[in-house]
């Protein structure tokens, strides 16, 4: 939760800031009919349930990676975004009293359909977005020491459907700063040595700050 509260505090620096750059940096030129945009940047994820395995409910830990998107605009509010961890989330599995289990890793990739309001040239434009995902889950490791030792895991892929909402201010008309929220919901099975012992259900949100070019 204290990384998330920073990044908020970083996203509010920037929201303030990016409005006196965009009207200084106004020209002719205009984003109105830029078709492509890229967006890197960086997000943290944090499961809003937790899975269970043997019976048993677990905890896993949020963390943090480098996000990537690309987005085809069909016309200045209508576009296609296709998004993706650059990196994987490594997540930290713990039992009910918050002893190490093991750990695992996920990295999800989306393709969606987005709708940005307000002119292309707006200084603040909201955007939603509805899609499908798939996350894949690998790493899987048991503590030595803990419940799960000696065994080995197994997470399938998750699939399922993602929502975005967030929100652009443009720099300028190339350049312009992102925050989205993304929720994701699906699940998959868990196996111990092969068999299926659990389902992760961790519906997960993902929050993201970025910066993107539009040509």
């Amino acid at each position: 939760m204290i990384r998330i509260r920073h990044l908020t505090l970083a996203l509010l620096g920037t929201l303030a800031i990016t409005p006196a750059a965009f009207a200084q940096d106004a020209s002719t030129d205009t984003a109105s009919g830029k078709r492509f945009a890229v967006v890197g940047g960086y997000a943290l994820s944090e499961p809003t349930r937790n899975p269970e395995i043997d019976g048993a409910r677990t905890q896993l830990d949020g963390d943090g990676a480098g996000t990537l998107s690309a987005s085809y605009y069909i016309n200045d509010n209508i576009a296609v975004e296709a998004w993706g961890a650059a990196d994987k989330f490594s997540h930290r599995v713990r039992d009910g009293e918050g002893q190490k289990l093991g750990s695992v890793d996920a990295q999800p990739y989306a393709v969606s359909g987005q709708y940005h309001f307000r002119q292309a040239d707006s200084t603040v434009r909201p955007f939603v977005g509805l899609g499908y995902y798939e996350q894949n889950f690998d790493g899987e490791t048991a503590e030595p020491s803990g419940a799960l030792a000696g065994q080995r895991i197994g997470v399938e892929t998750a699939k399922g459907a993602m929502a975005t909402a967030g929100v652009d201010v443009n720099i300028n008309p190339t350049w312009f700063a992102r925050a989205d929220v993304r929720y994701l919901q699906g699940d998959s099975d868990v196996k111990l040595d092969g068999v299926t012992a659990g389902e992760a259900e961790l519906d997960p949100v993902i929050l993201g700050v970025g910066v993107g070019a539009r040509f």
